[in-house]
């Protein structure tokens, strides 16, 4: 191994870098990411007739009527998963409220004049709690479409009400979905290696997570390249 390389937290460190996320944040985030893809996508082939054609990439209509709500399964239990790890980091905070008041400056790319952030800033908070929300709505009303029988025969006229419910919640999170890739890959730059690789430079995380800096310099150490003390 190169001798300029510390492994830390299961992540390859080089002089200058800092430990975003975990190997195990990692392996949760990315099996989130793939699960959710299958279910958009394959949601969006039983949706309407007009994006059936996603259903033939992937395998065809009965195959997808059948994998969609056991992916939907994983995908909530990976939430689950999710909300154990980052659960405490997600609280909104007096900062995240400074952050808010600053957002102007954030999308105009003026980072000196953005209030300082923790781990996550307020609109990563904003994601992580639609995302989870509409995820509690997906399986509620899933399951009741997959198991419709659990819905009693007085009931079913709440079908269709069920049936919009899951919809909205699956636009919700769509739509959060492409605000959060495009922040992650194409606004923010080098916020992708963070998730990828799971470190970033000591100088990206001051300038876009300063608190959660300087909170890891106080308190985990470990995750800081040796060079740096």
């Amino acid at each position: 191994m190169n001798d300029n390389i510390e492994v830390r937290h299961g992540t390859d460190l080089r002089k200058g870098e800092i430990v975003r996320y975990t190997l195990r944040e990692r392996m949760c985030h990315w099996l989130s990411a793939v699960s959710y893809v299958y279910l958009m996508l394959s949601g969006l082939a039983l949706f309407t007739p007009y994006l059936y054609w996603i259903a033939y990439i992937l395998g065809g209509g009965p195959t997808i009527r059948f994998w969609h709500p056991w992916v939907g399964l994983i995908f909530f239990v990976v939430q689950l998963w999710m909300h154990t790890l980052w659960k405490r980091e997600m609280t909104v905070t007096d900062q995240d409220r400074q952050w808010s008041k600053t957002v102007k400056e954030y999308v105009t790319n003026r980072d000196d004049k953005v209030a300082p952030a923790g781990n996550f800033n307020h609109g990563q908070k904003q994601f992580y709690w639609a995302m989870f929300y509409s995820t509690l709505v997906l399986i509620i009303t899933g399951l009741l479409m997959w198991f419709p029988e659990l819905v009693s025969l007085k009931a079913h006229g709440l079908m269709p009400l069920i049936v919009f419910l899951h919809c909205l919640a699956a636009l919700v999170t769509i739509a959060a979905f492409m605000i959060h890739v495009y922040m992650g890959i194409v606004f923010v730059s080098g916020g992708l290696q963070g998730i990828l690789w799971g470190h970033v430079p000591v100088s990206w995380a001051k300038t876009h997570h300063r608190l959660w800096y300087e909170k890891v310099q106080r308190e985990d150490r470990s995750r800081i390249s040796s060079s740096e003390f």
